[in-house]
């Protein structure tokens, strides 16, 4: 009777061990999804507030960035073309509103499309420059707040990279160290079913040899 009651009291604490470890996993998940920015998470925030403020300031000529978006006459006068409109949107999606998202859910998917989203803006400013630059006669060429758009737009995508890379090569660490562990417990038990003998029978006769 006293080794059956020990039987049960294994089976209830491999269940409580079972759980506790499902429980461990469940919190190694959550925190794989997030990210821990740390002290970029200021320079992130600073650098988005001055990208905002590049978007109130000359784009090219009298043309705001706020213009562009908007397509005003002062954008129509300044000759704005694609790449602008599209450096624009882009930075204002992708450099502010996802950007902004990441910092506050700290999620590590809105990082990388904040970091994705980003680095294609970085190529695409670059673009509206040279398209500024090579106007035709009589417009305008890059203002200060296109130039430091892109610039700021370069920064964030620097930093969304190593945050994003970071917390990868976390993940990858975390996941190959959870199937080392799976792969040592599966092994401990089959070792304790081989290892395991069966109970004696009190009843049973004794060998007389």
């Amino acid at each position: 009777m006293k080794k059956a009651n020990g039987h049960r009291g294994n089976g209830s604490a491999d269940n409580h061990f079972d759980e506790f470890k499902a429980d461990i996993e469940a919190a190694e998940r959550r925190v794989g999804r997030e990210i821990e920015p740390g002290a970029r998470a200021l320079v992130v925030a600073i650098l988005v507030f001055i990208l905002i403020g590049s978007f109130f300031l000359p784009h090219a000529g009298g043309a705001r960035a706020v213009d562009v978006l908007l397509s005003t006459d002062a954008a129509a006068q300044a000759g704005i073309a694609l790449p602008s409109r599209v450096f624009t949107w882009l930075a204002l999606v992708f450099g502010i509103g996802f950007s902004m998202l990441a910092l506050m859910t700290r999620r590590w998917a809105l990082a990388w499309v904040a970091s994705a989203g980003t680095a294609v803006s970085a190529v695409i400013g670059m673009l509206a420059i040279w398209s500024r630059q090579t106007a035709p006669e009589g417009l305008p060429g890059p203002g200060i707040g296109l130039v430091l758009a892109w610039l700021t737009v370069i920064v964030l995508a620097f930093h969304w990279v190593r945050v994003v890379w970071t917390r990868t090569a976390v993940q990858l660490a975390a996941e190959e160290h959870r199937r080392r562990a799976a792969a040592e417990q599966q092994k401990r038990s089959l070792l304790d079913q081989y290892d395991e003998k069966p109970p004696t029978d009190p009843d049973e006769p004794k060998d007389p040899a």
